[in-house]
C-alpha cells in the first residue's frame, strides 16, 4: 500500500512530464490502496464501514469545496470582484503581494484557508495579467492563508480538531501561535517579493459577462456572497454541525436571490448570471484530485500505517519538539488531519494537559508546515487546479521560502514557550 502511494505520489509530481492528469492518478491511487487492504484482512464488513465512514468525513469536505467555488464563480459572473479590484490602484508588483497576503492572513482567520485561497485567487485573476506573477502570488496566497489559519480555533481543520477535543483553548491559540505564523509568512513574502520585478499590467475586463447585470444587481451579488461565506463558521459555532452544511445553506440562500433578482429576464439574459453556470464553470478535476488524494491517506490512516509512522518517530526521535517539527513537515507529504488525529490518540490530556506548549505547537506545525509542498494542503490543492501551478515549479520557487519561514515561526515559539 505505502509503495503504491508513493508511485500515485510520483505520478501526480510529474503529471506534466508523463502527460497524466494529476486527478486519474490521485484517484487510481486512492481505489488501488482500499483493493489492497481489502484484501489483506478477513474482516471486509469492517472494511466497508471504515470506507463509509472516511467518505463520509471527506464528502463534507467534497460538498464544502463544490458550495465556495460556486459562490466565487456566482459573484464573479456578476463582475462582482471588480468592486474590490478597481479599489486596488497599486501598480506596484510587491505592494501588490503585500497586500494579497495580509488580506489572505487575517481573512483565512475568520473563514478559513480553503475559502480565502478560492475567493483571493480568483480576484487576483482580475489584477494580474503575467501567468507567472500569477503563479507567485497564488503561492503566496496559500502560504499566507495556512499561517492564518494556523492561529484561529476556526481557521484550519486540524486547530479545529484541536480546539474541539479539548487539547487547546481559542485564546491561548490565538495568543501563543499569532506571532510564529507572521513570521512564516514575512519570510516567504520577501523571498517571493524579491523574484517580482517591474510594474503591473491588469489584464482587460471582459464586460460581456455582465451585460444583463446591472451596479445594483453586482453590489448586491457580493455583498450577499462575501456574508454568506462569513456566515459558514458562525453556523458551526452556533449549531455544532459540520461546516458544508453551513456552506451548502449560503449556497441555497445565493441561489435563491439571484433566482429572484433575475426574475424578470429572459433566460437567454440571465444563462450567464444563474447558478447553473457557475456550476459549469467550475474546476472539477480538481475536485476529484481532491477526492482521491483524501481516499488514499484515508486508507493509510485505517491501515494502520499513519500510526505506525507516529509510533516509529516517537522511538528514534524521543524529543517531543523535535517530532513536533517532524510532524508539520510531513503534513506537506501526507495531509495533516490524519496525522493530528493520530497525535491525539498517542497523547492524552493527562500527559499534555489543555493548552501545553505541546499542543500549541503541533496547532502551528501542521497548519503552516503543509506550505511547504503544494498539495500539503486543502488551500494548496485548490490553487494548484485554479491556476496551473506545477508541483515542481513550486518545489523549485517556494518551498525553500515556505520551509524556511516554518522553521522560524518554529524557533521562534519554541523561544516563547519552551
Amino acid at each position: 500500500m505505502i509503495l503504491v502511494f508513493i508511485i500515485g505520489y510520483l505520478a501526480i509530481a510529474f503529471e506534466h512530464q508523463i502527460k497524466i492528469n494529476k486527478a486519474s492518478s490521485a484517484l487510481i491511487t486512492g481505489v488501488i490502496c482500499w483493493t489492497i487492504y481489502v484484501f489483506a484482512v478477513t474482516a471486509h464488513v469492517q472494511v466497508h464501514h471504515e470506507l463509509l465512514e472516511h467518505m463520509g468525513e471527506i464528502s463534507g469536505i467534497l460538498f464544502f469545496l463544490l458550495g465556495a467555488m460556486t459562490i466565487v464563480e456566482l459573484i464573479d459572473a456578476h463582475d462582482g470582484f471588480e468592486v474590490i479590484s478597481s479599489s486596488i490602484s497599486t501598480t506596484d508588483k510587491r505592494r501588490m503581494l503585500l497586500i494579497i497576503s495580509v488580506i489572505a492572513f487575517f481573512l483565512s482567520a475568520v473563514l478559513d484557508n480553503l475559502t480565502t485561497t478560492i475567493v483571493l485567487i480568483s480576484l487576483t485573476s482580475r489584477l494580474i495579467k503575467e501567468n507567472k506573477d500569477k503563479l507567485v502570488f497564488a503561492a503566496m496566497t496559500v502560504i499566507a492563508a495556512n499561517a492564518g489559519g494556523a492561529w484561529s480555533p476556526i481557521g484550519d481543520v486540524t486547530t479545529t480538531m484541536l480546539w474541539i477535543g479539548g487539547q487547546i483553548t481559542s485564546v491561548e491559540v490565538m495568543k501563543e501561535v499569532f506571532l510564529p505564523s507572521v513570521i512564516s509568512v514575512i519570510i516567504p513574502f520577501l523571498g517571493l517579493a524579491y523574484t517580482l520585478k517591474d510594474k503591473l499590467t491588469k489584464p482587460e475586463i471582459n464586460i460581456n459577462a455582465v451585460k444583463n447585470s446591472s451596479v445594483k444587481e453586482r453590489n448586491l451579488v457580493l455583498l450577499v456572497g462575501l456574508l454568506s461565506l462569513l456566515f459558514v463558521p458562525a453556523f458551526k459555532t452556533l449549531t455544532g454541525l459540520p461546516p458544508f452544511m453551513g456552506m451548502l445553506f449560503s449556497l441555497g440562500v445565493m441561489w435563491l436571490i439571484t433566482e429572484l433578482i433575475h426574475s424578470k429576464k429572459d433566460s437567454l439574459d440571465k444563462d450567464n448570471l444563474s447558478v447553473n453556470y457557475a456550476i459549469r464553470k467550475i474546476d472539477t478535476p480538481s475536485i476529484l484530485f481532491f477526492l482521491g488524494i483524501l481516499i488514499s491517506v484515508s486508507a493509510l490512516q485505517s491501515a494502520g500505517v499513519l500510526n505506525i509512522v507516529s509510533d516509529k518517530l516517537t522511538a528514534l526521535i524521543g524529543n517531543q519538539k523535535i517530532i513536533v517539527i517532524v510532524l508539520g513537515v510531513l503534513s506537506a507529504i501526507i495531509d495533516n488531519v490524519p496525522l493530528v488525529a493520530a497525535t491525539q490518540g498517542m497523547y492524552s490530556l493527562a500527559e499534555f494537559p489543555q493548552d501545553h506548549p505541546f499542543w500549541l505547537f503541533i496547532a502551528y506545525c501542521t497548519g503552516t508546515g503543509g506550505s511547504i509542498l503544494i498539495i500539503g494542503s486543502a488551500a494548496g490543492v485548490a490553487a494548484m487546479g485554479l491556476t496551473n501551478i506545477e508541483f515542481f515549479w513550486y518545489v523549485k520557487k517556494v518551498s525553500f521560502w515556505a520551509f524556511l519561514g516554518y522553521i522560524s515561526g518554529a524557533l521562534l515559539f519554541l523561544a516563547m514557550n519552551w
